[in-house]
């Protein structure tokens, strides 16, 4: 599987899913292999769908976090009109214009505000790693559960295909007790036995064929399929890929050092401790004054010369400086110092203990993919072997020097057998794909 190393690798795949084809045996039918699934949950999964508008809004938070750093420019404009009778004149006969209107322009730019500037573009930049870090989570999480429910419909259909062939020994079984019966060579009790062991397969059959609809119910919601209305139980997906025990060789030590390069869960969690170290940053600023400078033009209409005219203005530049600095403030700043102290205390051990999770499911997915590798090396020639005791108990018994039991035994072992078969088959191949996930295989390293 290809490694999934930035938003642009998980974002960019181009698989065209014709999920709005009115004609459904269209794209319901069409071959999917486990590649094509994964391509698919990427383009129409709901999950990965709101992490992805998740990480359109954490933009919004970066854009909003850098404002605090960069010039504002602000505009103001005014008209006010008042009766004349309402207006006193500073000498008997003078006036006041009854209209006035004033308008500006103003640049203000905080050139120090005690470490918070520089902060909040460092804290810009770690909030939009940690979203990403977030997305990739997710999108991983995600694929993992495709590619097991891909997994376990492979295993349902095979299990049918058991059952199925194990219905057809025990009615072959069936019918030739009945001839036996038929010609004299045999009691009833044979055929009874023979029906019952028939019926007692049959409803491992029916439990076998609805955990394959579920199955393909559960795939189809994890790739965002809107199935119609009008199909029933049977899903006609069209899976292309088989359950394969592909090599694969880990070293435990090697792969915990690369889940604590790779999982970007940690990466999240890092970003969080320099937010929180930031935050730090960012209290203790009330401690310290601001300066910032700020410079304008003004325009507005003339009060005092003559003839007083609405449309004779005065305008002009201005420009400074100002400083502000919170002597006291009630311990405000004091307050969130001692909050964001905790907070990064908080962020540190969360660090901590997430990565000794991760080393866990690590250990833990390695031993299970160790326990699933062994049992399916046991199973090599299971199989094969309960076959040929098939056999060999259908010949002694056409002898004579067998029995019914030990055919019906025999058809029962080579059940057993190529169900523990499939399912250490799906088992290894689940669990490698749990171990690839534990140990960020598929994710590039951290930064």
């Amino acid at each position: 599987m290809k490694k999934l190393t930035t938003l642009a690798l998980f974002l960019g795949f181009t698989y065209a899913v014709a999920a709005a084809d009115t004609n459904a045996a269209a794209w319901l039918t069409r071959p999917l292999s486990v590649a094509d699934a994964l391509n698919t949950a990427l383009l129409q999964n709901a999950t990965i769908l709101k992490a992805q508008n998740d990480l359109k809004a954490s933009h919004g938070l970066v854009v909003q976090t850098r404002a605090v750093a960069l010039p504002q420019l602000k505009a103001a404009g005014q008209y006010k009109y008042t009766d004349p009778s309402g207006i006193e004149g500073f000498f008997p006969g003078s006036s006041q214009p009854n209209e006035n209107w004033n308008a500006g322009l103003q640049l203000v730019q905080s050139i120090y505000e005690g470490g918070k500037l520089v902060a909040a573009i460092r804290a810009a930049n770690a909030t939009k790693q940690q979203a990403l870090a977030e997305y990739q989570t997710t999108v991983a999480d995600t694929l993992l559960l495709v590619r097991l429910a891909y997994y376990d419909t492979l295993l349902a259909a095979q299990q049918i295909t058991v059952h199925e062939a194990s219905v057809v020994l025990l009615q072959k079984e069936l019918e030739d007790q009945q001839h036996r019966l038929d010609a004299g060579t045999v009691p009833k009790f044979n055929v009874l036995r023979a029906e019952v062991a028939v019926a007692n397969e049959r409803p491992s059959l029916i439990r076998a064929k609805n955990q394959y609809r579920i199955a393909k119910n559960v795939l189809a919601n994890l790739l965002g399929y809107n199935l119609p209305r009008d199909l029933w139980e049977d899903i006609p997906l069209n899976l292309t890929d088989t359950l394969a025990a592909a090599p694969y060789e880990v070293n435990l030590p090697a792969a915990i050092q690369q889940a604590l390069a790779r999982r970007t869960e940690l990466t999240a969690l890092r970003q969080q401790v320099e937010l929180s170290r930031l935050n730090i940053v960012n209290a203790k600023s009330g401690y310290k004054p601001t300066v910032q400078l700020f410079a304008g033009y003004n325009w507005y209409n003339a009060q005092f010369t003559k003839p007083v005219e609405l449309d004779h203005d005065i305008r002009g530049w201005n420009a400074g400086a100002q400083l502000s600095w919170n002597i006291f403030d009630g311990l405000l700043t004091h307050g969130k110092v001692i909050q964001a102290d905790a907070q990064l205390a908080h962020a540190r051990t969360d660090l901590i203990d997430r990565s000794r999770q991760i080393e866990l499911s690590v250990r833990t997915s390695y031993s299970d993919f160790i326990e699933a590798k062994e049992v399916l090396a046991s199973q090599a020639k299971v199989q094969e072997q309960a076959a040929e005791a098939l056999r060999e108990a259908n010949a002694r018994t056409a002898a004579g020097t067998g029995t019914q039991l030990d055919v019906l035994d025999a058809e029962t072992s080579l059940t057993q057998a190529r169900t523990t078969q499939i399912l250490a088959l799906h088992d290894y191949t689940a669990a490698r794909a749990r171990l690839e996930r534990a140990i960020g295989a598929d994710l590039a390293p951290a930064n």
